[in-house]
């Protein structure tokens, strides 16, 4: 069970380096590594002053905000500290990914309440920002953030949750380019 977690995790940061898009977001995969004795610190932050990068952010077609964590770390932050209690939580089901976050304006009574176009978009973005961004159907787990939590001495990105529903989803879809 370690070893997979291992293989998740290191999974996990390469998917990252793939998607990374500016200098910020490899810097913090770097200090990421380092921190997790991956890489051996050279101190570059004593040097320079160390930029974080900032979700990705999408409006669906009902209007709400969908945010997607760029990087592990990044994950963490987006998942336990930005979000709130109330906001749905999206991952691909058992495979390597980004977290996803919808913002919701107010708490939902069920999650029936949640506009399905919006669940689809944010299902759909979580597949195509994970290792199964090229397959034709992906599970995608969700829940209410509240149902999330990161385990003491757990590895940047990994959390656990329960209190789930699972939606199938296609990343290829053309759902995204809107």
């Amino acid at each position: 069970l370690e070893n997979e977690q291992e293989i998740d995790y290191l999974e996990s940061v390469i998917i990252s380096i793939n998607q990374a898009e500016h200098t910020e977001e490899f810097n913090e995969i770097i200090s990421e590594l380092e921190k997790g004795g991956y890489l051996k610190s050279h101190n570059r932050n004593a040097k320079v002053k160390q930029t974080r990068s900032k979700p990705r952010r999408f409006i669906s077609s009902d209007g709400l905000e969908i945010l997607v964590g760029r990087n592990n770390t990044q994950n963490d932050v987006l998942t336990l500290k930005t979000a709130s209690r109330h906001d749905l939580w999206l991952h691909t089901k058992d495979i390597p990914g980004t977290h996803v976050i919808v913002r919701l304006p107010k708490p939902f009574a069920s999650i029936n309440d949640m506009p399905n176009a919006t669940l689809e978009e944010a299902a759909a973005l979580a597949a195509y920002f994970s290792k199964a961004k090229q397959a034709d159907k992906v599970p995608v787990d969700y829940t209410f953030r509240a149902n999330v939590h990161k385990p003491n001495s757990a590895k940047p990105g990994m959390v656990i949750y329960d209190n789930y529903w699972t939606i199938m989803t296609d990343p290829t879809s053309s759902k995204l380019s809107r």
